[in-house]
């Protein structure tokens, strides 16, 4: 029997994420004015890895919700996400916040595109509408021929693809191992390829006035998917995803009053055709599993 919904615990547990993606994203533009984003990554990492050490030490299980059986689905799994996020954090210095958040929506689109590919899932029309809708939604953002598309949002849309196929990845891990175990694997793996990727530079400490920022990257990486994850286990995604389209707006609201960046009709709007083409694919979804099973031979 499923559970009741819960959409007021779920929209507190949304606020959750919001405000820690909001001040991840501040906080790591900070740490990036001495720090690369491997360095970041690498630190980000640790700080996960040492939370996730401390919870696996309070349960005084050893080692036993984190050992897997599939340990290259994992490996494949942090690949992409570690690439999706150094992507993330590079444009987070070249566009404005508002933009980043608006391609970073796609990441739904691009997952119904790779499902079928990836998954075996069946493509179907309301598949290429969501598809079509997603990246109109795109060419309003950017505005390619109207205004100077750049590097920036090559790289948001390149990290949308990264977080896609994580979230992919990330469907089939969960049938085999539990939220702490994926996190321990993610926080330990990626602290290993920040270190490999940022160490020829040489890893920089962290200065007194960059420390405690770095910290809020580390700790807002945890909880931002934490809360998105407890926000699901409370409502269906329909209901959740509508409340994450609020990140666009508060975002924006942070780069215009905090960094003075510009905030166009456009992003708002192309951002909203977006959120559309989420709300069709996950409408789209809960018919599928709400049909009968087909009738057997």
């Amino acid at each position: 029997m499923t559970a009741p919904a819960r959409p007021l615990s779920a929209a507190l547990w949304m606020l959750g994420a919001i405000a820690s993606f909001t001040l991840m994203a501040v906080a790591g533009r900070v740490v990036q004015t001495e720090m690369d984003s491997f360095e970041l990554m690498a630190w980000r990492s640790a700080i996960g890895l040492a939370v996730v050490a401390a919870v696996l030490a309070a349960r005084r299980q050893g080692l036993a919700p984190v050992r897997t059986a599939v340990p290259w689905l994992h490996v494949r799994r942090n690949l992409f996400h570690f690439a999706g996020q150094n992507l993330w954090f590079t444009a987070l210095m070249l566009i404005p916040l508002s933009e980043l958040v608006a391609l970073e929506f796609t990441n739904p689109v691009w997952v119904a595109l790779l499902a079928p590919l990836l998954l075996g899932e069946r493509f179907t029309p309301r598949g290429a509408l969501v598809a079509a809708l997603g990246f109109a939604g795109v060419l309003i953002v950017a505005r390619p021929g109207v205004a100077a598309v750049g590097a920036g949002h090559a790289l948001a849309l390149a990290s949308a693809l990264g977080f896609a196929l994580t979230t992919i990845f990330t469907r089939r891990l969960m049938a085999h191992d539990g939220v702490l175990c994926v996190l321990f694997w993610m926080t330990a793996s990626q602290t290993v390829m920040g270190v490999v990727l940022g160490a020829p530079g040489g890893l920089p400490l962290p200065s007194a006035s960059v420390l405690p920022w770095l910290v809020l990257v580390g700790l807002t990486g945890l909880s931002a998917h934490l809360s998105l994850t407890a926000a699901l286990a409370r409502a269906p995604a329909t209901l959740v995803a509508p409340m994450e389209f609020l990140r666009l707006p508060v975002m924006a609201l942070v780069g215009v009053w905090h960094y003075g960046e510009p905030l166009s009709w456009a992003v708002l709007a192309g951002g909203a055709v977006i959120l559309a083409a989420n709300l069709l694919n996950l409408s789209g979804r809960r018919r599928a599993a709400a049909a009968p099973p087909p009738a057997g031979p």
